[in-house]
């Protein structure tokens, strides 16, 4: 038996059966208001999959999907660069870490939605979900750094010091295999970190066009089968990049050393 069928035989049971549980449910609303506008409380699951399918044939909504994960990715990677130079710096200088670790766990603590309104005030709603997904990565990647950082054994960079090893060799062979498994459980955590966040900030500063308009237009005009449609696109691209990540980052971890 292939892995794609292994892979079908293993999720199939769940999905029929959760999708069972979603028909039963509607069916249960629909009695209870006696098929009287059931659709604005919880659709059939044929009815989002007919609003799924009418929205797959358009090209509207393959662009308003393409500008937000561009949007995300672009503040993923600028998330993920500051996040390593800010752990750079304040594990070289203990000045740096005094100034910056405060503002930085701040950032971690503070509300999403706080952060959203103050850049919709700074800066355009189009350039919102971007900084947001960068924020949001940025204390996750520099925590993860800095610690692995620490960790390097300090046996092993005094050898090097003795050695007189050049500061590309001293990262290549001691600082880049130390780092590598706390860089790799950052990025799978920024990237739903950075995706939840994005589309977050396009529901309130609704840029165009976005995955997080759309999901406040449906709610505004109460076509909450679309809204459900919007939503399963949502965390099926989630479900796919995480998944997209985990492949990579597996063949980086059985590659061989930097």
């Amino acid at each position: 038996m292939g892995r794609a069928k292994k892979t079908l035989l293993h999720i199939l049971p769940a999905l029929l059966f959760w999708l069972g549980v979603w028909q039963l449910c509607a069916l249960l609303v629909d009695w209870h208001v006696n098929g009287r506008g059931n659709e604005l409380l919880l659709p059939y699951p044929a009815s989002v999959w007919r609003a799924l399918t009418a929205m797959l044939g358009t090209g509207a909504f393959w662009g308003t999907v393409s500008a937000s994960l561009a949007r995300i990715a672009v503040g993923l990677a600028c998330g993920i660069l500051l996040g390593a130079a800010l752990a750079s710096l304040t594990c070289a200088s203990s000045w740096a870490d005094r100034l910056l670790s405060p503002a930085i766990r701040v950032v971690r603590a503070a509300p999403v939605a706080s952060f959203i309104l103050l850049v919709l005030l700074w800066t355009g709603r189009s350039r919102v979900p971007a900084v947001i997904s960068a924020l949001m990565v940025l204390p996750v990647v520099w925590d993860s750094l800095s610690q692995g950082i620490r960790s390097v054994d300090e046996k092993l960079l005094e050898l090097a010091r003795a050695y007189r090893f050049s500061h590309t060799k001293t990262l290549r062979l001691l600082y880049l295999p130390s780092l590598r498994p706390f860089f790799l459980s950052a990025l799978t955590t920024s990237t739903g970190l950075a995706w939840k966040s994005g589309v977050a900030a396009e529901v309130l500063c609704l840029p165009e066009p976005s995955l997080g308009q759309r999901i406040y237009y449906t709610k505004y005009y109460l076509d909450i089968p679309e809204l459900f449609a919007w939503t399963a696109v949502v965390v099926t691209l989630s479900l796919l990049l995480e998944r997209a990540l985990r492949g990579l980052l597996s063949r980086w971890k059985g590659g061989g050393s930097p």
